[in-house]
């Protein structure tokens, strides 16, 4: 795929997805809902105080037949009963709205009726750029700070995962790091190259991976050729592998501003995908965010 619009084809393709809102009443949230409701790729469930939400509805213009909602009394409250319904497969896909980030990911976590796995959460974001030829995905920006390799073995899963109804062959992955050698006593270039081995036997899925490699060289063929690198993923990358969050939070809105690239993001590695938007991100991001939760749930 070259756009991030090619997901809502895809996605207008599949059954309609219920997507759980956590304290929906959050106007910028309900705005992009409004948009996926419209091209009928989702069915909400609005959880949080009933009130507020009918306020915010009629505040967007969203249809009260077009929604379900369902009561709560505090976020706590609501975390639990949107949560719950998504660990109990009565939901498809759970949404942050206007509650505090540490209350959500405590209640995606709790043990009983979160929706945790055997997997780490990291943040995957698929991106659109400009110069770029295809659709490209950056983890982790967000989660994990700074991932040891058993962390990063999970990170790179995570994001193959999210990768494979985008991509129609093996995707193509890329371990980022300051340059293409491998350093000894550089953790970050000790990982990759570990990394780069366990893939090539089959250790973290059906993929085609190398590294260490620097930026360069993984997004440009004739920068790689030029250092006499050879490899199958240079200038072709589907998805790059930050070394740690500094990296992926930099490189994320390098390409946001910078660059002027389109983004979705999510949280993956649970037990369904979770839409962790900021309140920073465009009503743009936030709608493909949610569309790209539809293709992968």
């Amino acid at each position: 795929m070259k756009k991030l619009s090619n997901l809502i084809d895809k996605a207008k393709g599949i059954k309609k997805k219920k997507i759980v809102v956590v304290e929906g009443q959050d106007l910028p949230v309900l705005e992009a809902i409004k948009q996926a409701i419209e091209l009928e790729i989702i069915e909400p469930i609005l959880v949080g105080e009933k009130q507020s939400i009918e306020k915010a509805l009629k505040e967007t213009e969203i249809p009260l037949n077009k929604v379900e909602i369902l009561n709560s009394h505090s976020p706590e409250e609501s975390a639990k009963n949107g949560i719950s319904l998504v660990s109990k497969k009565l939901g498809d896909i759970v949404m942050k709205g206007l509650i505090p980030t540490d209350t959500f990911l405590k209640a995606i976590l709790n043990k009983e009726w979160g929706l945790r796995t055997n997997s780490i959460l990291s943040h995957v974001a698929l991106f659109e750029i400009p110069n770029y030829h295809k659709l490209l995905l950056i983890t982790d920006a967000a989660m994990n700070i700074a991932p040891d390799i058993n962390q990063k073995i999970h990170i790179t899963k995570n994001a193959v995962n999210f990768m494979k109804n985008i991509v129609e062959e093996k995707p193509k992955v890329a371990f980022l790091t300051h340059n293409e050698k491998v350093k000894p006593g550089v953790q970050a270039s000790e990982d990759a190259a570990i990394l780069s081995a366990m893939a090539k036997r089959g250790q973290l899925g059906e993929i085609i991976a190398d590294g260490p490699l620097a930026l360069d060289n993984i997004i440009s063929k004739e920068a790689a050729e030029h250092k006499g690198i050879k490899s199958e993923v240079s200038g072709d990358t589907d998805i790059i592998i930050c070394p740690e969050i500094m990296t992926g939070n930099a490189l994320y809105k390098s390409l946001t501003y910078f660059a002027k690239a389109k983004a979705a993001a999510l949280i993956a590695g649970a037990k369904a995908p979770i839409v962790l938007t900021s309140r920073a991100d465009s009503a743009e991001t936030k709608l493909y965010s949610i569309v790209f939760a539809v293709v992968n749930s």
